[in-house]
């Protein structure tokens, strides 16, 4: 059955997931905030600054107008960075029609109101609008390349979540649900920070035991944290958390892998940034995670570790000994 669908963010994973819905048989509207962008993709076919070598298909409009991508729409796709989130679906909402469902396809923590994706988009959202969030292991190209991919659908609403595994699946993405929102969210905010370590972990050339080391406590952190806030533990052993945290902290086409790679070999986070066109969800999360471990007396040391590197208060291998030094303990406390 065709849908319409509008996927506001034509970053990577935006147009990724727009690419992958249109092909997918529904009619999708890809909103870009640069209108050079949107024109560039309707003359070419191509996202060739986010997304090279993608052609979009002909059932994707590319659009940088939000009453054009909204119109008529039964699905709307949140894939804006963290950080424009807010803005995004406070303009969004006047337009979005009565009755459709909203999907979160961001993952991190507001700074300052260290509200979840989907916190933000229900305070700016219409109030009767389900939402769903969507998450798991998943680099943009491949679910652009078809290659094989599984994610969790997860929301309040099991009526909701069953829409979007019947209408957002294919034949290469395999989507499961949960109604553990806070778990799916937290999963894959908290990932992207344990990933920068995990990158400065391989840019010292500290080996596989470290990296090993690391995930594993990372997982570790992040379901302290999950659970702490109300989600279940065995989502962080799924898909939304030890499966997204191992493809973040393994895969080359991590950002925040890729970012801690460079802090490890003495670029400062200023020099990454400034060459770099993709958002790194990870160093606006840091601290947001922080904030809220301490918020709710949760420990998180990986972060505080991060969260000193990228500040510039401790160098790449003062952190690793730091972390190593620290008083050890039993495993499962």
């Amino acid at each position: 059955m065709t849908h319409t669908i509008g996927v506001l963010g034509a970053g990577s994973w935006g147009t990724a997931l727009g690419v992958h819905l249109a092909r997918t048989g529904h009619d999708v509207r890809l909103w870009a905030r640069d209108a050079a962008l949107a024109e560039q993709m309707a003359m070419t076919r191509v996202n060739a600054t986010y997304l090279p070598g993608i052609e979009l298909p002909r059932e994707l409009q590319p659009s940088h107008v939000l009453e054009e991508a909204l119109a008529g729409v039964e699905f709307v796709v949140m894939a804006v960075p963290s950080h424009g989130l807010r803005t995004v679906a406070r303009a969004a909402s006047s337009l979005m029609p009565s009755g459709c469902t909203l999907v979160s396809a961001t993952k991190g923590l507001e700074e300052g109101s260290l509200l979840r994706m989907s916190e933000v988009m229900r305070a700016e959202c219409p109030a009767n609008a389900a939402i769903v969030v969507l998450s798991g292991p998943s680099f943009a190209i491949e679910l652009a390349r078809e290659l094989p991919t599984a994610m969790v659908a997860a929301g309040e609403s099991s009526a909701a979540v069953e829409m979007i595994q019947a209408h957002f699946r294919s034949s290469t993405l395999r989507l499961y649900g949960s109604s553990d929102v806070v778990g799916v969210e937290i999963g894959g905010a908290m990932k992207n920070i344990i990933a920068i370590a995990a990158g400065v972990v391989e840019g010292l050339g500290l080996g596989h035991n470290a990296l090993a080391a690391l995930i594993t406590r990372g997982l570790a952190e992040l379901s302290r944290l999950a659970v702490g806030l109300g989600g279940q533990r065995e989502t962080m052993a799924g898909l939304a958390g030890l499966g997204d945290l191992v493809l973040t902290c393994t895969g080359d086409l991590s950002r925040n892998r890729q970012l801690g790679i460079a802090l490890a070999r003495g670029e400062s986070l200023q020099q990454i940034l400034a060459r770099t066109k993709s958002v790194a969800e990870g160093v606006r999360t840091t601290e947001a995670a922080l904030a809220l471990g301490a918020r709710h007396g949760i420990e998180l040391p990986i972060a505080q570790g991060m969260s000193d590197v990228l500040a510039g208060r401790l160098d790449p291998q003062a952190a690793i000994r730091h972390l190593m030094g620290r008083k050890q303990k039993l495993e499962h406390t």
